[in-house]
This record gives structure tokens, sequence and C-alpha cells, in this order.
């Protein structure tokens, strides 16, 4: 098919007059390195961009001044732009996917509908209610790759079951990585899209003025976003400094990862350039996005189920002063009054406050995480639910119940100095800090007996 030129004014007043691809960003909130983009592009349709604020998703939101969505309507907003000075546009809808779908067969004549894959269960639903919608009416829905490097059913075991311990995975992923190594040296996994090559095939639109935050409920939020440029001395030192959450050494790149405003196989191969401990945690990455494939209910329970018979005490006031850094145990509440103050934790204090929660004060571990995937920029649900799962022992390759983290020894070996725990702290040594909630020793006694108990119950069924 011709390619239209950007000064079609007939076909830029009537989008009805010719057969259109749609391209739909989800978790992919950028044109270049974009696999789903690339395919729709070379596909010989015009294609329209789409972006649509999920009302099923923004409607459990809490906060109405959710840092999130404020990130994602500047991310969009500046991809109009980008998309502006090629001669097209990017189409922006409100509403409930299956809805906006429906509209959208009345208003353009669809030939095709193009998308990256995303691996949660709500999105794989929401996914089959549309493609059967669109297979209604003879419009395939072709989705691609994009947001890992590989994955659950490219990293096997050598039986065809999926790994469910780490270790053994991230070796499997290296190795599936070092066959795809071409004659220049890098592997074919991480060769980037060139979509660039056919912009020229995106569809030519006057310009139309984008749903503002009030539009579709929302006040701009007054959190700073942590940009996508990172210096090459932060990854290569990664190994080295990522324990210590006074320092700045850790690329803060979560809520980019997150919605796709960077590519993961351009940041894994510097990463693999450059560091291996920050590879192997883009590993984790496709690690926990692979369990939430294979084993869907982790969503909403233990990945062993037998931790399913832990009878919590799901102290109400106790987790109160959790949520708001009142524990008194310092690197605790530092961490929980960074979380609320940026919405970012340290990755060593998340583990910290995890365990904390679990297994000091034997809360349910999925009432921290709800309140992570509440206030975290970096929420993500494999990656979220897998680290809180293993900071509870009920997860894959998780830590044993057995293992309780002492918050003074970590304190004391991760923020000897107290550099990090004093700026959120800064009551600290003074009578306005709460004394310790509960005493360190007797929790852990209080922890090994509830687990016991709850996994010998488990395993009298």
């Amino acid at each position: 098919m011709a390619v239209l030129s950007v000064k079609n004014d007939r076909f830029l007043e009537d989008n009805t007059t010719m057969k259109i691809a749609i391209f739909w960003h989800r978790r992919d909130i950028r044109l270049t390195d974009n696999a789903g983009l690339y395919h729709a592009l070379r596909s010989g349709l015009p294609v329209l961009p789409l972006f649509i604020f999920d009302a099923d998703i923004l409607g459990k939101l809490q906060d109405r001044a959710d840092a999130r969505v404020t990130f994602i309507h500047d991310e969009v907003t500046a991809l109009n732009a980008q998309l502006k000075t090629l001669g097209s546009g990017l189409l922006l809808r409100h509403g409930r996917p299956l809805e906006v779908f429906q509209t959208l067969l009345g208003e353009y004549d669809i030939a095709a509908v193009y998308t990256n894959r995303d691996y949660e269960p709500t999105a794989i639903a929401r996914d089959a209610a549309i493609a059967t919608l669109l297979g209604g009416k003879g419009i395939p829905l072709h989705t691609y790759k994009d947001q890992v490097i590989f994955e659950g059913d490219e990293v096997l075991k050598d039986d065809g079951k999926p790994y469910t311990v780490f270790t053994p995975y991230s070796k499997k992923w290296r190795a599936k990585l070092e066959s795809g190594r071409t004659a220049g040296g890098e592997s074919y996994f991480f060769k980037p899209y060139p979509t660039e090559k056919y912009f020229a095939h995106l569809l030519p639109t006057a310009p139309v003025p984008l749903l503002s935050l009030q539009d579709i409920g929302f006040q701009r939020s007054k959190i700073a976003i942590p940009g996508k440029a990172v210096a090459s001395g932060i990854i290569r030192a990664y190994d080295q400094t990522r324990d210590f959450p006074a320092l700045h050494g850790t690329s803060r790149l979560g809520i980019h990862f997150r919605f796709g405003t960077i590519s993961i196989r351009e940041k894994a191969q510097k990463a693999n350039a450059l560091n291996q401990t920050y590879l192997n945690e883009l590993i984790w990455r496709d690690f926990y996005a692979q369990i939430l494939q294979h084993f869907p209910h982790v969503a909403s329970g233990p990945f062993k189920p037998q931790y399913g018979h832990i009878q919590w005490r799901n102290n109400e006031q106790e987790f109160a002063a959790w949520c708001a850094g009142r524990t008194g145990y310092p690197i605790v509440d530092a961490g929980m009054r960074e979380l609320n103050a940026t919405g970012f934790m340290h990755n060593r204090v998340r583990m910290i406050v995890a365990s904390f929660l679990a297994k000091h004060l034997l809360i349910d571990w999925s009432w921290g995480e709800a309140y992570f995937a509440e206030k975290l920029l970096d929420f993500d649900l494999a990656s979220n639910n897998g680290g809180w799962q293993w900071a509870a022992g009920c997860g894959t390759d998780a830590a044993p119940y057995f293992r309780i983290f002492s918050p003074d020894a970590q304190q004391a070996r991760f923020d000897g100095k107290l550099a990090y725990t004093r700026h959120w702290v800064p009551e600290l040594g003074t009578a306005a800090y709460p004394k310790p909630i509960v005493d360190h020793k007797l929790a852990r006694e209080r922890c090994l007996a509830v687990y016991k108990a709850g996994l010998g119950n488990a395993a009298q069924e």
C-alpha cells in the first residue's frame, strides 16, 4: 500500500476513508526500539498510535495526585510532541479498553491492531476480551515481546518445566543470551528494533488537543520523578555500592522500566558490558515475570500453598505504625518515610522492612505488598509480589522462614554511620522518637513458633 503524504488534506479531514493499523501503547511509552510499533510500521498500513488511560486501573488508585499518573501523562504528552514533529499524533482516550475499542471500530476502518504483551493476569484477560471483539470483525490483534529479554517459555528446564529457583534460571538465561551472540560480539537478543526507518508510515493526523490530568480525574503530583539518564559510573560500581542506602549507588530506573520509557534491550546490553551484578537485577525482572506467567495464583496468594496456614496477628495499630515509619526501629522507619515522601525505597531497605512486617509483626505479607503497590513509583506486580513473598518465606526461591533479619544488625552493616537513617528520622535519639514496637528476640521466637505451627498443620492435611 502506498504511504500517505503528510499533506494528504482529504485524509486528515476523514480518517475513515482508508484502512489503518492501530498501535496500542501500554508499558512501552516510547517510539524507539519498540517491538510492536516496529511490526506495525512495517505492515504497509498507515499506523495510528493509541494510548488509553485505563479507567479500570485508575479507578482503583486512592490518591488523586498519584505521581505515577502524572508521570504517564507527562510521558504521553512528550510522545505526542515527538509524533507531531513526524506529521502524526497520539490518539489519547480515557475509559475501559474494551469500550474504547468498541468506539474506535465505529470511527476508523481498522485492518489490524498491534501491541506489546503484558503478563499480568488482569492484562491477559483484558487482551483476550479485546482479541475476541476484534476477531468478530475479522481484525487481528498482533502482540509482541518487548518488556523483558526472555518470556516465560523461552527459558525452561531441560524437561520443559518452568524454573522456580533463581540461580539455575539465571544460568540458563545467560546461556540463552550467549547462544544468540553474533559475529559482531553482541547478542542477537539485544538487537534494537529500528522503528525510525519506518516513521514515514505513521498516520498523518491533524493536531488534536490531549486530555488533561483533570479530564481523567487527577491532579498534578509534587513528587519528583528520577530521570532516564544514568551515569555509567553508577552501573560500573553497582556491585560495590548497591547495598548502602546513604549512597547514590542504584540507577533508580524502575519507573522507566515499568512504563517502558526506556528499552530493556538497550539497558541490558549496557549492563552486560559494565556490571554483571546489575545485569543480574534485570534477570530477576525476567524471573519474576515468568513466575507470574506460569503461576498466576501468586497474584492472590502464596506460591507455596502451605504458607496459607500461617496464623497472622494482623494488628492494625502496628500496621499503621509500620506504614508511618513509627516502629522504633530506625532503619525500618527511615525506609517507610522515604517511601511515603518520595515513592522510592532503596532495595536493601525494602527487604528489611518487608521482613520486619511479616516476621517481627506477623502481619500478612499481602498487606505490605498492597501498601507498596499504592506508594511505589516503580510498582510492578511481578517484582513486587515476588519480593514480598521472598521476604515472607512463602514464594519461589524464598528466604527460609527461619531466616529473620535483625534490623539492628542490618543497620550496623549497611548504614552504620546513620547517614541515611538520620536524614529520614531526624528525631532519632530524642524523646520524640518511639520505643521499639516489639522486642527483636521475642519477635523472632514468636515468628518461628507461628510459622512452624502453620506449616505443621498444612502437612497434616
